[in-house]
């Protein structure tokens, strides 16, 4: 095999094999005919069939359960997705909560970490809003009860006041939708995945994870990065099968984005020529937004679809409303077309604040539908069992019905009616 093809990111073999090379990781993929028409999922064998009023108390996130969970920092509630801060412990059942912010009970990067390795102190407005929820009686036995939990998992001991401080002043916070299960299941099974929000709901999600993203970033001053993904289903990482996203700050960005940036030094315009004018001319266009657009990933270990902002901003909260919406658009459209029951990653990348060079706010989705093994960890070749064009073809077809059927935002262009200026990447001009 010649230099060149064995460097090509996207290659199809005599016999239809697909190797793929990725533009920014370097990470080596085959795909081997015959396996992309494999199930994408097995269905479950214990459904169950759910009892009255059990839809809102299946897991620790669902709407019954609100003192199973950290002190609540935020909520939105209402169809206008109002923004209700610190709700009391007494208060939490008086709305509704379309979607809630809380810390991780069991950090990443715990708050101790931050302590001991960096000094972080908590601000006066952290320690007062600790001491108020301590105050009121029902939030004194939740945080009681929530140091217990901690203190039988690490063997670690804390006093009440150290143990809210921790649990209202973490860096790693989850954000919940409400439901576990779509509004009227009758079965455990039919769960409620992002694409089953409506593209409005889908949105406030998103733009509230968006917010989550620079409060985290602005209260931990020493952290480098704020990591933000979606993990949907047991085989893609999830603890609980309700759709959920996890921000966590990190002191330090990471191997692949500093790999990255070292490209970016001789090339700003990497994004674009990598990615974007590669996957134009490979045929892997998807669809496209007034603000994003959508590609069959190349060099994945799961088939991926990547979503770029085609904005000049660069981080996610410097964008736009409207900004962020044109992302949430695509992103929901494809997590439709996945469909609730095929477990899924949702990445989240975009430039470290501190970085010199730009770089575009991208979601990576994929589809966790296989298992590296042995071959894989052996040769760092991985087995991808649908390539590209199948996974661009497949997105085509049901983002064309689903559209059909009203369930997308209006204004999504599908496939070959994308436009040239949908594929220009702005997050370079005047870099």
């Amino acid at each position: 095999m010649s230099d060149a093809l064995h460097s090509a990111p996207l290659v199809r073999m005599p016999d239809g094999t697909v190797k793929q090379v990725g533009p920014l990781t370097g990470t080596r993929v085959w795909t081997v005919p015959g396996r992309a028409s494999r199930p994408l999922f097995t269905p479950r064998a214990d459904v169950a069939r759910l009892a009255p009023g059990e839809d809102r108390r299946l897991c620790a996130f669902c709407q019954d359960r609100y003192l199973d969970t950290t002190p609540e920092k935020s909520r939105l509630v209402g169809p206008d997705f109002t923004e209700l801060r610190h709700v009391p412990a007494s208060e939490l059942s008086d709305t509704v909560a379309e979607f809630r912010r809380f810390g991780n009970l069991f950090e990443i990067v715990s708050a101790e970490y931050w302590r001991e390795n960096h000094g972080f102190r908590q601000p006066s407005e952290v320690v007062r809003w600790a001491q108020e929820y301590l105050a009121d009686p029902v939030g004194h036995e939740h945080i009681r009860r929530l140091a217990h939990v901690r203190e039988q998992a690490s063997g670690v001991p804390q006093s009440l006041e150290e143990a809210a401080l921790d649990l209202v002043g973490g860096s790693h916070d989850v954000v919940v939708a409400r439901r576990h299960v779509v509004d009227g299941a009758r079965t455990d099974d039919q769960l409620a995945s992002a694409g089953r929000l409506t593209p409005d709901e889908h949105g406030a999600y998103i733009a509230f994870t968006v917010r989550s993203l620079s409060e985290i970033a602005q209260a931990q001053p020493h952290a480098a990065y704020v990591a933000v993904f979606q993990n949907w289903l047991r085989p893609a990482g999830a603890s609980f099968e309700h759709l959920h996203k996890q921000l966590v700050a990190i002191d330090e960005p990471g191997p692949q984005l500093d790999r990255e940036l070292r490209m970016l030094a001789s090339d700003r315009g990497l994004y674009q020529h990598a990615i974007v004018d590669m996957s134009v001319q490979q045929g892997l266009l998807v669809a496209a937004t007034d603000g994003a657009v959508a590609f069959a990933g190349v060099g994945h270990r799961y088939p991926a679809f990547e979503v770029y902002s085609t904005a000049a901003a660069n981080l996610p909260h410097e964008h736009s409303a409207g900004e962020v919406r044109a992302v949430s658009d695509l992103v929901h459209a494809l997590h439709a077309a996945t469909g609730e029951h095929v477990p899924t990653n949702e990445e989240w990348h975009y430039r470290p604040p501190g970085a010199p060079w730009p770089m575009p706010w991208r979601v990576v989705l994929k589809w966790r539908i296989s298992n590296p093994a042995g071959f894989e960890g052996g040769t760092k070749i991985y087995v991808n069992t649908i390539d590209p064009w199948q996974l661009r073809e497949r997105a085509v077809a049901e983002l064309t019905r689903l559209r059909e059927a009203g369930r997308l935002a209006p204004g999504i262009r599908i496939g070959d009616e994308c436009t040239p200026d949908d594929v220009r990447l702005r997050y370079a001009e005047g870099a």
